[in-house]
């Protein structure tokens, strides 16, 4: 079969890599489309390997058919033959195939495409987790999701909406705010000319605060951000692409019982994963099949041009995700 791999000067070639051969657990999964994260650019940069036994290419999650099922299948699982899927992968979506173990399969919504299906499981699985077992949000409260143009937020934003969360976020590009607004936000700020801080200040003076927070930015402004929060909120670091320095008042943390909570879906067990995603299949896909929450699609391109894919995440030109067609 073949598979994008990674070249010695970071480029992305479309090449044979050997067939995927499943376990006695596991079906394989003829590929229809795989979405992009911004962990794809990390692997592709040397700063994200694979969990050990995934394959070296990039790829997290992906939507297709089930064309061979393991021994053991029928012991564990429903699955056959045939089966329109999505999957949670710790790597190799970028292919023409995928062995992936039953329990980190999940079933196409029903009203969703096989396109929408690939951007479901690692950005719906990622914003499940931290908004619900790690922010512990509930309805009525507020969230702040930072990076409201990207990939999860897209996915973010919704969830919060159909859950009954007020949702505040932020852009850096003015040109974006239109489309950010339409995932459900109900505040968005431009932070190159308007200040989070005194927003945030604003909204605790108005009993507004934020109860949940979910950034993938860091640096300085989380700093100054977190303390202006509700008593006892959550403040979930799963990335630091504004930097991985910042000055806190201790204080106010202990004071204000924030908590502050790092949190990564990569890294947790398969055991942990796949209750996440049986949760996920429980509590959300009956929202996506009645179109209160879809994955914003912001481009397709086939798997062949997987490089101009990627330039589009690292360029910051996408409101939504970005999804790979694999022919």
């Amino acid at each position: 079969m073949k598979a994008i791999l990674v070249q010695d000067d970071r480029s992305l070639v479309w090449a044979d890599v050997p067939d995927p051969v499943i376990k006695p657990d596991e079906v394989l999964v003829k590929v229809e489309y795989a979405a992009l994260n911004r962990a794809d650019l990390m692997q592709r940069e040397g700063d994200y390997p694979p969990p050990a036994g995934c394959p070296e290419w990039m790829g997290l999650e992906i939507s297709g058919t089930i064309v061979e099922v393991g021994s053991e299948i029928g012991n564990v699982s429903a699955w056959k033959l045939g089966d329109k899927v999505c999957a949670l992968l710790g790597g190799g979506g970028y292919a023409q195939y995928c062995a992936v173990k039953y329990d980190m399969l999940m079933p196409v919504p029903e009203n969703c495409s096989m396109a929408e299906a690939a951007a479901l499981p690692e950005a719906f699985a990622t914003a499940y987790l931290n908004l619900f077992w790690e922010g512990k949000a509930e309805k009525g409260n507020t969230l702040l999701m930072n990076a409201g143009a990207s990939g999860l937020a897209s996915v973010v934003i919704p969830m919060a909406k159909a859950f009954g969360i007020r949702v505040i976020t932020t852009i850096i590009d003015e040109e974006k705010r239109e489309a950010v607004k339409k995932t459900g936000a109900d505040i968005v700020v431009n932070t190159v000319n308007e200040d989070i801080v005194e927003v945030l200040k604003t909204q605790l003076a108005e009993g507004h605060s934020v109860d949940v927070a979910i950034d993938c930015l860091g640096g300085e402004i989380m700093g100054k951000c977190i303390h202006y929060l509700t008593h006892g909120a959550r403040w979930i670091m799963i990335a630091a692409l504004a930097g991985r320095m910042t000055e806190i008042d201790l204080k106010n943390i202990y004071v204000r019982n924030v908590r502050i909570i790092g949190s990564t879906l990569r890294s947790r067990t398969p055991e942990k994963k796949a209750e996440i995603l049986a949760s996920l299949v429980r509590e959300v896909w009956p929202k996506v099949s009645a179109g209160l929450v879809k994955p914003t699609i912001h481009r397709i391109l086939p798997i062949t041009e997987a490089e101009a894919a990627q330039d589009i995440l690292y360029k910051g030109e996408n409101v939504g995700k970005v999804v790979l067609r694999v022919e």
